[in-house]
């Protein structure tokens, strides 16, 4: 394996990153940010990487609607070490990891792939070749 390819999560990280996802969503719905502009935002945390030492989470979130994403990770910022206070009182592990946020960007390619998917050069490219005729001896014309 080279040195730049990376190697696939483990059981552990996927668990305790989706443990972590249902905790931060449940806290966010309840406004439990100490983060006033925060709690009048809607946010959904699409998903949380974890480092493999599991000192690190990394949570993916999207707003409502895409809207003011910056602003929206600014206060998710400020509201990380009160998040990571809650959630180290409901997860039972070793180390509570240092939460980074950063805006989710899947939708948006998906969106761009679907698009492409439907043009009409794609759409051209992708159609069944006609057939040739045949005559009446079974010679293509």
């Amino acid at each position: 394996m080279s040195r730049g390819a990376a190697k696939a999560p483990s059981q552990r990280q996927l668990r305790v990153g989706e443990q972590i996802r249902h905790v931060l969503a449940r806290l966010l719905q309840e406004g439990r940010t100490h983060i006033e502009v925060l709690a009048q935002r809607d946010v959904t945390v699409t998903e949380v990487r974890v480092s493999p030492d599991l000192k690190v989470a990394t949570a993916f979130v999207t707003p409502l609607g895409g809207r003011d994403v910056p602003g929206t990770l600014a206060d998710l910022r400020t509201a990380a070490p009160a998040l990571r206070h809650e959630l180290a009182r409901e997860l039972n592990l070793r180390f509570t990891p240092r939460l980074t946020f950063q805006a989710d960007r899947s939708f948006d390619e998906a969106a761009k792939i679907d698009t492409l998917l439907r043009s009409d050069r794609v759409r051209r490219d992708t159609a069944a070749p006609e057939e040739p005729e045949e005559d009446d001896n079974g010679a293509a014309s």
